[in-house]
């Protein structure tokens, strides 16, 4: 029973931060139709900014201020976000007249430039936050150690959720945001402001993947690469959730890390191919995912 426990708790810890960085890029998606290829690059810059800054906080002797730890998550995350805002009118938005093989070059390109921007930044050498997760001790589960920091990390997807659908569905701007989704022309005919809506809507999903990015790293450490490997589970989750769906990112994130953690459980060595096989058959069922629209 212990073991089971652990097991669903590893499943909420991943589901958490793939939920994350899914629900930035479907929401990037369901507004602007761009199939943002440098989203996990983002999420890989959350990480090493929050990690770099961690790290000079240890060498400053913040040590036994623990609280000033978590009040650098954030600061990564909205890195991210002023990064976004900086993508979004000066290389995605010369490319929205054009076909949509144009935005997937750029954003891929993008993905190329940001990898070798975090290389020629902070170098090859791994970078660690860790001294953010010891500050929590680890908790005792039916005679199991488990991190605590653990539940921060499903603490903080918890709140994206719930912070996501208020935004979308019970603000103002959300209703700009989704009427712009379902017709871009319309919403502009009538006095919308839709590149406004779309600068807003490409930073906040960059700043959900640096939010991502900035509470994994004090458990996993930053390293190069990392982001690459997320974007495929991220296209894994939004494939079989429905591109362009929230309640789809948050139901993709579950059944995508529970499948993940059963395969490195009993198949460590085909846990991708698991997970590719599952988006399959969802996409022969339903090719536009479950909570997908044509």
């Amino acid at each position: 029973m212990g073991i089971f426990l652990i097991q669903v708790l590893n499943s909420l810890f991943y589901a958490s931060v793939l939920f994350l960085i899914a629900s930035g890029l479907t929401l990037i998606f369901g507004v602007m139709r761009i199939v943002n290829l440098a989203h996990g690059s983002l999420y890989a810059i959350g990480a090493y900014i929050t990690a770099w800054l961690v790290g000079q906080a240890v060498a400053g002797g913040f040590t036994v201020h623990g609280l000033i730890f978590f009040l650098l998550l954030p600061l990564g995350a909205v890195g991210v976000g002023v990064l976004g805002a900086l993508i979004e009118p000066i290389l995605l938005r010369p490319f929205y007249q054009r076909a949509e093989e144009y935005q997937l070059l750029v954003t891929f390109g993008l993905l190329l430039i940001l990898e070798d921007g975090i290389r020629f930044v902070w170098g090859g050498v791994p970078l660690s936050a860790d001294a953010v997760a010891d500050k929590l001790p680890s908790v005792k589960i039916l005679g199991y150690l488990y991190p605590a920091y653990n539940f921060v990390v499903i603490a903080v997807g918890v709140v994206a959720v719930l912070a996501l659908w208020g935004f979308i569905y019970r603000t103002r701007f959300g209703v700009l945001l989704r009427a712009t989704a379902q017709d871009r022309r319309m919403a502009s005919a009538l006095g919308l402001d839709v590149r406004r809506v779309y600068l807003l809507a490409f930073t906040i999903g960059c700043f959900m993947a640096g939010v991502g990015g900035a509470i994994v790293v004090p458990s996993q450490a930053a390293v190069l690469g990392m982001g690459i490997d997320y974007l495929v589970v991220a296209f894994i989750v939004v494939v079989i959730g429905g591109m362009g769906s929230l309640k789809g990112a948050l139901v993709g994130a579950v059944i995508v890390s529970f499948f993940r953690t059963v395969g490195v459980q009993f198949f460590p060595e085909e846990e991708l191919a698991f997970l590719y096989l599952l988006a399959g058959i969802v996409l022969v069922v339903r090719p536009t995912g479950l909570f997908g629209a044509a």
